[in-house]
C-alpha cells in the first residue's frame, strides 16, 4: 500500500486531505503536535474508511523534528508516496510586538519543516522513480504583508522554494505542487486571535481542489476565482488593503 504523509493533519486543509487520500485507498501517516486530536482524527477516518493509518505525534516548530518524524517512518517501513507539508500558523500584529521566539516557531515550522522533510522524502521517491509532494503556501505568498509579516514572507519563501524545485524534480518522476489557498474556514484564525472572515472558502472545497490538482501535476493551485484574479492586482494596491485589514484584526484580537 502506498502512503501519504501529511502534516498538520488533524483539522483544516490537513483533515479534509486526509478524506481525499483515504476515499482512494491511500494509506494515511498522520503528523500532528497533539495525540489525543491525532486519536479523534484516526476514529473518524476509520468509521468512513477502510485504510491503514499510523499516527506521529511530533512537534515541527522545534527544528531537529523533521528528521525525527523521517527516521521513525523508515523504521516502520512506510513507502511515502505522497508528502504534504501542511503545518503552519501565523502570529498577527506589528513586528515590534510579537514575541521573537513565537516567530522563531512559526518560521521553523512554515519553512525549515517543510524543506528539511521535502530533502528527506524525495530521496526515497527518486529511487522509486516517482512521487508527489504538496507545500502549502499561501495567496499570502503573492505581496507583503503588514501586521501579519513574518507569516506572508514564510509563505513567499515555501512558494519560491517549491516552484524552483518542480522544475528541478519533474525530470526524475517527482511532482512538486504548490497549494495557495486564500482565506479559508480553518483553525488558523482562531490561532492568531483574530475571527474567522464571513466570505472564508471551506476547508474541504480548498482540500478537493488541492488533491486533484496536485494527482494532475499541477505546479502552481490557487484554489477560487476570486483568489486566481486576485494575483492580477498590482501588489502596492494588494499591500495597502492587506494592511488596512490586518491591522483591524491585529486591534480585534488586542482588544
Amino acid at each position: 500500500m502506498e502512503y501519504a504523509l501529511i502534516t498538520g493533519a488533524t483539522s483544516g486543509i490537513g483533515y479534509a486531505l486526509a478524506e481525499c487520500f483515504a476515499r482512494d485507498g491511500f494509506g494515511l501517516a498522520l503528523v500532528s503536535s497533539n495525540m489525543r486530536h491525532l486519536k479523534q482524527t484516526k476514529e473518524k477516518l476509520e468509521k468512513k474508511y477502510d485504510t491503514l493509518i499510523e499516527l506521529y505525534e511530533k512537534d515541527l516548530a522545534r527544528p531537529e523534528t523533521a528528521e525525527e518524524l523521517y527516521q521513525e517512518i523508515k523504521k516502520n517501513q512506510t513507502p511515502i508516496s505522497f508528502l504534504v507539508n501542511n503545518a503552519g500558523f501565523g502570529l498577527l500584529g506589528a513586528t515590534d510586538e510579537i514575541d521573537l521566539k513565537q516567530d522563531e516557531r512559526m518560521l521553523t515550522l512554515n519553512m525549515l519543516a517543510p524543506v528539511k522533510l521535502t530533502k528527506l522524502f524525495l530521496q526515497d521517491m527518486k529511487k522509486r522513480g516517482r512521487g508527489h509532494i504538496l507545500n502549502v503556501a499561501s495567496t499570502g505568498a503573492f505581496q507583503p504583508g503588514p501586521y501579519n509579516s513574518t507569516y506572508y514572507a514564510s509563505k513567499a519563501f515555501l512558494y519560491s522554494y517549491s516552484r524552483a524545485i518542480h522544475l528541478e524534480l519533474k525530470e526524475k518522476g517527482i511532482i512538486v505542487s504548490t497549494l495557495c489557498p486564500g482565506t479559508t474556514g480553518t483553525k488558523f484564525f482562531e490561532r492568531a486571535g483574530a475571527k474567522t472572515p464571513a466570505f472564508a472558502m471551506s476547508p474541504r472545497k480548498v482540500a478537493e481542489i488541492a488533491y486533484r490538482g496536485m494527482r494532475k501535476g499541477k505546479d502552481v493551485i490557487v484554489p477560487g476565482t476570486v483568489n486566481q484574479l486576485l494575483r492580477l492586482v498590482p501588489v502596492n494596491i494588494k499591500l495597502a488593503a492587506v494592511a488596512k485589514m490586518k491591522r483591524k484584526q491585529a486591534g480585534e484580537q488586542n482588544g
